[in-house]
């Protein structure tokens, strides 16, 4: 009994490591994308390939690595002057430190020093000199916590970029310097090369000149002098080891003929036993990864199989209406010619359109992260544009509403102007008197929502959740399809959004499309 109860906590163990993996593997692979649009200044992308790694490995309790996607966020938001989103993504991070350090019981002062010196950077890009000087104290208090050479390193080079921006130049001064000498006493001198090369940077871009001159000029004599300084260490370095090689030969002559047949002896030992240690090492990790392979590959087998069964027969049985009347049409179809031609028509365009409609779907579900362009277009026009296209779909007694500001958004108005017509025309077949209403509103800074509201007959309760899935009723496909609402939510997806059933309204049927940029 025992025994089986280890095995099965083994089991257990090796699934909730596999299914950890999974995840920590999606956040790396969403990194690396990430990564990747950045290096070909795909900013928008990128930005949003971060945003989503960063979650990823916070959920995953991953907080070193969650802080490193946020970095990259914060520096796509501050280029593109998103400056209130970075300082709230800011305020995230350190919230996630504060938990984390809570959980496991240690101070995270490195990873604050990151956070806080993001936001120090906006600060000085912002001129904000009040809130500039704040993050710096805070950047001193916590180096002063760590007590780590890095993070004091680090410190000095900011103090000095912090004091040269803002034109305080002696306390700029004074900071180089001495991150200078502890990098001359490290003899780390391409560090002091690299301090140079920034601080001129620095000066140019504060227009500096004399400051950029001055620095240059002491820059050149540094590196005249650094090359002696190289030369002579490297010099000193090979007197060493050769003298400590001469001693060690001599201490090695006397004793190594005595123990030579003992080393060999023992080497042979060694190889013997890790040789036998690789290969249970080998068996035993096959055996672990071949099980772990049989049992997924039954699973996956398993879910297709149910998954295709259900697929054909939901097909089946869809367009089994539709061919039982295609049939009984042709055999009607000497009698009234005209009429039974129409509904084959119409049946045969119902099948046409539900077979473009699978293959659209799919394609969609499998292109979700592939986000569609952008462009600028006016609320308000493309608004009135969009719903002159269906008035003439609208019954008698039923009018329509626009309520749209003129302002410039950027979307992909194609796509857009799918998903808002196929939402429109639902509304005005179910709503027999009253109004079909579009409403543009802007939610935040880069949020803003298109709203189709009516005041039809509604979705009842208990279909309200299938709305947004294929497949989920059995219907005839000349009355449609079931598959417009499922397609419009992918596309809200592909567009960085989401299409929402607002379930709390209850006089009609209200639709809201949320889009952020």
């Amino acid at each position: 009994m025992k025994i089986w109860s280890l095995f099965l906590v083994i089991v257990f163990s090796i699934s909730t490591i596999t299914r950890a993996e999974e995840v920590s593997d999606r956040a790396t692979e969403l990194m690396k994308m990430g990564q990747s649009s950045l290096e070909q200044k795909e900013y928008i992308k990128a930005r949003y390939l971060f945003k989503q790694a960063y979650s990823a490995f916070a959920s995953r309790e991953n907080y070193e690595k969650a802080v490193e996607c946020g970095i990259q966020v914060v520096d796509l938001y501050a280029r593109e002057n998103f400056y209130k989103e970075g300082f709230d993504l800011c305020r995230d991070m350190n919230q996630l430190i504060a938990v984390g350090a809570e959980k496991l019981h240690k101070p995270f002062y490195d990873l604050q020093f990151l956070v806080t010196e993001e936001r120090l950077k906006m600060y000085i890009k912002l001129k904000a000199t009040a809130q500039a000087k704040e993050q710096l104290t805070k950047l001193e208090e916590i180096s002063g916590l760590a007590k780590t050479d890095s993070l004091g390193e680090e410190l000095l080079y900011i103090q000095a970029e912090y004091y040269y921006t803002f034109g305080l130049n002696a306390q700029g001064d004074a900071s180089f310097q001495k991150l200078i000498s502890q990098y001359k006493e490290k003899k780390n001198y391409e560090k002091v090369n690299e301090c140079y090369r920034n601080l001129i940077e620095i000066a140019k871009k504060s227009n500096n000149a004399a400051f950029a001159c001055r620095t240059y000029e002491n820059f050149i004599l540094w590196a005249d002098s650094v090359k002696v300084l190289t030369a002579q260490d490297e010099l000193n370095v090979l007197k060493r080891k050769n003298e400590e090689s001469l001693n060690i030969i001599a201490e090695k002559d006397d004793s190594l003929a005595g123990k030579q047949y003992m080393i060999i002896g023992l080497c042979i030992f060694v190889a013997i036993l890790i040789a036998g240690l690789i290969l249970l090492a080998v068996i035993w990790l096959r055996c672990i990864v071949y099980n772990k392979k049989l049992k997924k590959s039954i699973k996956i087998a398993n879910e297709h199989n149910e998954l295709k069964t259900q697929f054909i027969s939901n097909i089946s049985a869809q367009m089994a209406p539709a061919l039982e009347t295609l049939e009984t049409s042709a055999g009607r179809i000497s009698e009234k010619a005209l009429q039974e031609g129409e509904q084959m028509q119409l049946q045969v365009a119902s099948l046409k359109k539900f077979s473009d409609d699978i293959q659209e779907l799919s394609t969609l579900e499998n292109s979700l992260t592939e986000i569609y362009e952008l462009r600028e277009v006016n609320a308000s026009a493309f608004s009135e544009a969009v719903m002159a296209k269906v008035s003439g779909l609208l019954q008698p007694g039923v009018t329509a509403v626009v309520n749209a500001a003129k302002s410039q958004i950027k979307t992909n108005p194609e796509q857009l102007e799918r998903i808002l017509i196929h939402l429109l025309r639902n509304a005005a077949f179910y709503t027999s008197e009253g109004k079909v209403i579009l409403d543009f509103k802007k939610r935040g800074a880069h949020t803003y929502q298109f709203i189709v509201t009516d005041t039809g007959c509604g979705i009842p309760e208990e279909l309200q959740e299938k709305v947004f899935k294929p497949f989920a009723e059995i219907k005839d496909l000349t009355q449609g399809d079931g598959l417009g609402l499922p397609i419009c939510s992918l596309l809200a997806v592909k567009m960085n959004g989401s299409l929402t059933l607002d379930t709390a309204y209850n006089k009609g049927s209200r639709f809201i499309l949320e889009l952020h940029i």
